[in-house]
């Protein structure tokens, strides 16, 4: 990669406000995407929204029905690297804003019907009985869902654009940080303004969309910036994938992708390890009350210390990466620490809230170790034409994951009667496979000379 010097990414105070806007933008859809799981007691209660196991576990695979159903994840990337940054992105804010407000609008027409007569209809949604708002909850959430990946993919290309050649691992880490600080504040605050309102979990939705309006319109001061860089590329004449003919986009060169082994081995370990922790944080408030005894309010703040975490150990490790390389390693380790918390949390004897509070914090490096290594290692093993692609089926696999382990924990706490033994032993099974995933990366990398092990800021 060469550098003209000239360019806006080459001033570093440009670079991370750009960095800072997509972080926001990726910080506020995590509140969304988030709050109303702290809250699962509450939700199930049937003195108030009433909803059964059934419709829960849908409104934890919701996010991703339309991804990994009807292909959207893949129409998305495609989108990304033949209509680029901007249009993807702006497209991205406007279905997650759609997706939360329907969210939104079902949460409160539920709680009109709380207490009351009224006799609403039901929905067979995927084999499952579920209530009208239920059903369009659900399919408001997997609205969002499209969004929100489709804006994951398009930040990480966003970052990887304006930081090529600089601090790439860093920033991505820095943006995955800033992400799960949504995560922390939407299981932290949202118990509390849930019982501020008087139970009303359409209010705590509520301040998510308008957090998500307000993440376009930064989208759309972003946008300025980046069209100012793409001109200035193209001027410039900078050889960075991003502007010559011969690096343009086509939709034939996918097949590099999916012929690339390094791809699906890294792909299958983001299913694997997001599923053992994206969809724990989802059944953790309930595990919590039931294994550990703790309040509904304080069940909430336990997820809090995992992506509190990141906060400060993502970019940390990232940084690692950026400096000393390692890449594959940090992996390796990031997989072994959640599988060994899974084992802990499985353990019958282990019920105190202090240990409890321990692990939390112990799978919150984990969760920070593998993906600071993981997407900037996506950006090594493909061309940057190809990124919005490769990002694009990297998590529509992940997907996959989030709609099928949520009922697969369904079956296991029915077949066991709540038993959460079982269902983190189900959650160490998918890191022990993770291992073993990031293992062969390893050595394949040895094999292609990808240079994960290697810094990714070069002297």
């Amino acid at each position: 990669m060469a550098h003209s010097g000239n360019l806006l990414r080459d001033n570093r105070k440009t670079r991370w406000i750009m960095l800072l806007i997509i972080s926001f933008v990726m910080f506020a859809a995590y509140i969304a995407s988030d709050n109303i799981f702290s809250v699962e007691t509450t939700l199930m209660d049937p003195a108030g929204y009433g909803i059964t196991q059934v419709e829960y576990d849908n409104l934890a695979g919701a996010y991703s029905i339309f991804n990994v159903y009807l292909l959207m994840l893949i129409f998305g990337g495609l989108i990304l690297d033949k209509m680029g940054i901007r249009f993807t992105g702006i497209m991205s804010c406007l279905l997650m804003v759609v997706g939360i407000g329907m969210l939104t609008w079902s949460l409160f027409d539920l709680r009109s019907l709380a207490g009351s007569d009224a006799v609403t209809g039901t929905v067979n949604f995927l084999g499952a009985r579920l209530r009208t708002p239920v059903f369009w909850a659900v399919i408001g959430i997997g609205v969002y869902g499209v969004g929100a990946e489709i804006a994951g993919i398009t930040a990480t290309k966003a970052i990887a654009k304006w930081f090529i050649g600089y601090e790439m691992a860093l920033a991505m880490g820095l943006q995955l940080a800033l992400a799960r600080l949504g995560t922390g504040i939407a299981y932290g605050a949202t118990p509390v303004i849930v019982d501020l309102a008087g139970g009303n979990v359409g209010i705590a939705v509520l301040i998510g969309l308008v957090l998500l309006c307000a993440g376009l319109v930064a989208f759309l001061f972003y946008s300025v910036f980046d069209r100012k860089l793409d001109r200035q590329i193209a001027e410039a004449g900078v050889a960075d994938n991003t502007a010559s003919e011969e690096d343009e986009f086509h939709f034939r060169d996918t097949v590099q992708v999916i012929r690339n082994p390094a791809f699906w081995m890294i792909a299958f370990l983001c299913l694997l390890f997001y599923a053992a922790v994206n969809p724990f944080l989802k059944y953790s408030t309930g595990m919590m009350t039931a294994k550990f005894g703790v309040s509904d309010t304080l069940a909430g703040l336990f997820p809090l210390i995992l992506p509190m975490g990141c906060i400060v150990l993502t970019p940390l490790f990232g940084r690692i990466y950026d400096k000393k390389g390692h890449g594959a390693d940090l992996m390796i380790f990031g997989a072994f620490l959640i599988t060994a918390v899974h084992l802990l949390f499985s353990a019958p004897f282990i019920t105190s809230k202090w240990i409890a509070l321990i692990l939390m914090a112990f799978l919150g490096v984990g969760y920070a170790m593998l993906p600071s290594a993981m997407w900037p290692s996506i950006a090594k093993i493909m061309p940057a034409k190809l990124l919005g692609t490769t990002m694009a089926l990297t998590f529509y696999i992940q997907n996959i994951g989030f709609i099928f382990v949520p009922k697969a924990i369904g079956a296991i706490k029915e077949a066991t009667n709540d038993n959460y033994t079982y269902v983190m032993l189900f959650f160490a099974g998918l890191g022990i496979v993770a291992i073993l995933l990031a293992f062969s990366v390893k050595l394949l990398d040895k094999r292609k000379n990808y240079g994960l092990q290697e810094p990714n800021i070069k002297e």
